[in-house]
């Protein structure tokens, strides 16, 4: 299987295009600068400087495009739908590294996270502009996407425990009452859904065992 991992540079990314690696997988990495991945294929782009044909052959693309600050954020959902547009009417599926103040809290989906965790403001354009790539990607009929939101506690430095929980649209905790998964976990999380094609057009989630 032929994967592309936009921002494989990053802590998400990289562990991701790591996994794909490990399962035998043709893993390109699409980077700002140098490729610091195990990953021998390269593309030295801004996700926005992507074009069709270097998407042309691929099965997977990952969006693992992060942002922190409320300068950068818009980056978020607009590398989404940059993407997306790419990738319409293509059996290229994408997806994408999302965010947990998306989820429902409520089976009536009408609360998240996000509406009633009091997040510190500063936290807010962070959650806002995922919930923007969720909503976006939602529109998308033409376009075989998957989000795929981390536990409340996404520990970039966490144990890789080989073991996940895997949810939807609802909030989910583990065995001990929590909402936490290492970026290791999730990975696998994610390289299990490429490997599976199991939710297109779908949100799911994932939390640790």
């Amino acid at each position: 299987m032929k994967i592309a991992v936009v921002a494989a540079n990053g802590k998400a990314g990289r562990l991701i295009v790591e996994e794909g690696l490990n399962r035998g997988m043709d893993v390109t990495a699409i980077v700002r600068g140098e490729n610091k991945t195990r990953a021998n294929d390269a593309i030295i782009k801004d996700v926005f400087e992507i074009n069709k044909e270097d998407l042309a052959g691929l099965d997977v693309i990952v969006d693992a495009v992060g942002a922190w600050t409320p300068e950068t954020v818009h980056i978020v959902p607009d590398a989404a739908n940059h993407l997306a547009n790419l990738l319409k009417g293509a059996d290229t599926r994408l997806l994408v590294v999302g965010g947990a103040g998306s989820l429902f809290v409520n089976p009536e989906h009408t609360k998240t996270v996000a509406d009633v965790t009091p997040f510190p403001e500063e936290a807010m354009p962070v959650l806002n502009a995922h919930q923007k790539a969720l909503d976006d990607l939602r529109k998308y009929d033409d376009v075989n996407w998957t989000y795929v939101s981390p536990a409340g506690d996404f520990q970039a430095d966490g144990e890789r425990t080989g073991k996940y929980i895997l949810g939807s649209e609802e909030l989910i905790l583990n065995s001990k009452g929590e909402s936490v998964i290492s970026y290791a976990d999730y990975a696998i999380a994610m390289i299990d859904e490429i490997e599976s094609g199991s939710h297109i057009k779908e949100r799911i989630s994932v939390v640790s065992e």
